[in-house]
């Protein structure tokens, strides 16, 4: 990839790329020079999970939705690449606007390297991922040195046309704490394979939805019972956390000035 100052030393006519990571949905958690590149964008191109009121900052700009989410694609990934490249190519600064942050279970990787084979300069401005949103919002430290020294970032949906790559027995004996992206709609399989893998059925489970927005929910649960969250979270963007730190997030976030919003639903399970 190339870096801001590489990228200054093209011919700017060009065009390029920059990969926006938009933050987990709260539009003021954006990066300052996430808020630059808006500003400076000729073309966004922006999915789903990128607020649109971002789009606020750049009232000049062509903006293109190209979103996706589970079951309604509006844009096939092939198409958003080669629409990122043409733009670059027909001369315009493209933003790339995406939710999260853009190398994080968000395809950034795939546009990126399609841009580098393009020869199309591409600087990425990361974002707050939906993991680390997540936890803050549910008062849930990813790591505490009494209940978790590692966090394991892993997706809970794979392609449809590759074997499953994750080894959920093998995550189950890490001690780590499981932030797992996109697995609403496999809640109950995860569950089941983490307990055949070792983990108790008494672990804590802490589902997070609409992170950061004023829309949040977080319910909590135990592995044993997390089948039953996955019909009041489909649809909506979802984080799970799985770990002992999920026991602190009903203290936490009745002591922390970050807590939920009290427009959002809180479900705290008794997971003693």
């Amino acid at each position: 990839m190339f870096s801001k100052e590489q990228i200054s030393l093209y011919d700017q006519s060009l065009g390029r790329v920059t990969l926006v990571g938009a933050g987990p949905g709260d539009p003021e958690l954006i990066t300052v020079r996430g808020q630059r590149a808006l500003r400076e964008a000729e073309v966004v191109i922006y999915d789903d999970l990128a607020n649109p009121e971002l789009l606020k900052l750049c009232p000049t700009a062509r903006a293109i939705y190209v979103g996706k989410r589970a079951g309604r694609h509006c844009v096939p990934q092939e198409e958003t690449t080669a629409l990122l490249v043409a733009e670059a190519q027909a001369g315009h600064h493209v933003v790339r606007l995406k939710g999260g942050d853009p190398l994080m279970f968000g395809r950034g990787g795939e546009e990126a390297h399609a841009l580098a084979a393009a020869g199309i300069p591409c600087e990425i401005v990361p974002g707050v991922t939906a993991a680390i949103a997540a936890g803050a919002a549910a008062g849930v430290p990813l790591t505490h040195r009494d209940h978790a020294s590692a966090v394991v970032f892993v997706t809970g949906h794979e392609c449809a046309k590759a074997e499953t790559r994750v080894d959920w027995a093998a995550l189950a004996k890490t001690g780590a704490t499981l932030c797992i992206y996109m697995g609403a709609r496999r809640l109950p399989q995860i569950a089941a394979a983490l307990t055949a893998g070792g983990l108790r059925e008494s672990t804590p489970v802490a589902v997070v939805t609409n992170a950061s927005l004023p829309t949040q929910e977080v319910r909590v649960a135990t592995l044993g019972s997390a089948g039953e969250l996955a019909p009041t979270i489909l649809g909506k963007p979802a984080l799970i956390i799985v770990g002992e730190v999920v026991r602190l997030a009903e203290v936490l976030t009745q002591a922390s000035a970050l807590a939920v919003p009290a427009s959002g639903v809180v479900e705290l399970a008794n997971v003693a």
